[in-house]
C-alpha cells in the first residue's frame, strides 16, 4: 500500500499507469482507500482508466458503496470519475444516487452522469430518462452537444425519437439544429458530429472542466 501511495504523486504518468496495473493484476483490498483517493487528483487520462479498472477488479461489495460515497465529494473529479467508474461497473442499484448527478454544478460531471445514467438504467425509467435528456437539446458547445447526442442515441432508437418529440414545441434554432443533428446519428453514426468529435476526445482526455452547466 505505501509503494502504491508513493507512485500516485510521481511525476511520471507511465510510472504511475504501471503502478495501478500491477496492483489490478494482483487486486487487494488494502488498497481500495489508496485508489479511491487517486482518483480525485489523477490528471492523465488513460491512468484514470486504468484506476477504473484495477477498482473494478476489487470485491464489487466494497467498491461499490465507496464509489457512492465519492459523489457527495466536493471536487468534481472525484464525482465524475465514480461515476464512470459505476457506469462499467453494472451496479443497476445505484441507479438513483446516480441519476441525481444529472443536475451537478459541473459540466463534466453532468456528461459523466448522462452516459453513466445510461449504462444503469431500468427498463422503466428510459422513457424518464430520455426525456431529462431532452430538456437539454441545444445548450453547450460542440462537445457537450455531442455527448447528449449519444447518451440518447444509446437509450436506443424508441426512446430518442421519443424523447426528440418531447420537445417537437420548442421553436428556438439551437434546439432545431441539435434535434436535426441527434437524427442523423441515429441514421449515421460515424458520420453525425463527425468534426466535433476529434475535439471531444481532446476535452475527456484532458480532463477540462467547466463551472457551468452543459
Amino acid at each position: 500500500m505505501r509503494k502504491l501511495k508513493g507512485a500516485s504523486v510521481h511525476p511520471d504518468p507511465s510510472v504511475r499507469l504501471q503502478a495501478v496495473m500491477a496492483a489490478g493484476l494482483v487486486p487487494s483490498e488494502q488498497d481500495l482507500e489508496t485508489l479511491i483517493a487517486w482518483c480525485r487528483v489523477e490528471p492523465d487520462f488513460q491512468v484514470r482508466e486504468m484506476l477504473t479498472w484495477t477498482l473494478l477488479r476489487l470485491p464489487r461489495e466494497s467498491v461499490v458503496p465507496r464509489l457512492v460515497d465519492e459523489l457527495k465529494r466536493p471536487e468534481a473529479q472525484a464525482r465524475a470519475q465514480a461515476l464512470h467508474t459505476l457506469s462499467k461497473s453494472g451496479a443497476v442499484e445505484t441507479w438513483d444516487v446516480v441519476a441525481a448527478q444529472l443536475d451537478d454544478e459541473d459540466s463534466v460531471v453532468v456528461r459523466t452522469s448522462w452516459y453513466a445514467a445510461v449504462a444503469l438504467v431500468p427498463d422503466n425509467r428510459r422513457e424518464w430518462l430520455g426525456r431529462r435528456l431532452a430538456e437539454r437539446l441545444g445548450q453547450g458547445d460542440g462537445p457537450t452537444q455531442l455527448s447528449l447526442s449519444r447518451a440518447l442515441v444509446a437509450l436506443g432508437m424508441d426512446v430518442a425519437e421519443s424523447a426528440l418529440a418531447s420537445v417537437g414545441h420548442d421553436t428556438r434554432e439551437a434546439v432545431l439544429k441539435h434535434v436535426a443533428e441527434v437524427r442523423r446519428l441515429i441514421n449515421d453514426p460515424e458520420g453525425a458530429f463527425a468534426p466535433s468529435l476529434l475535439t471531444a476526445r481532446r476535452e475527456v482526455a484532458m480532463g477540462r472542466t467547466r463551472s457551468t452547466k452543459g
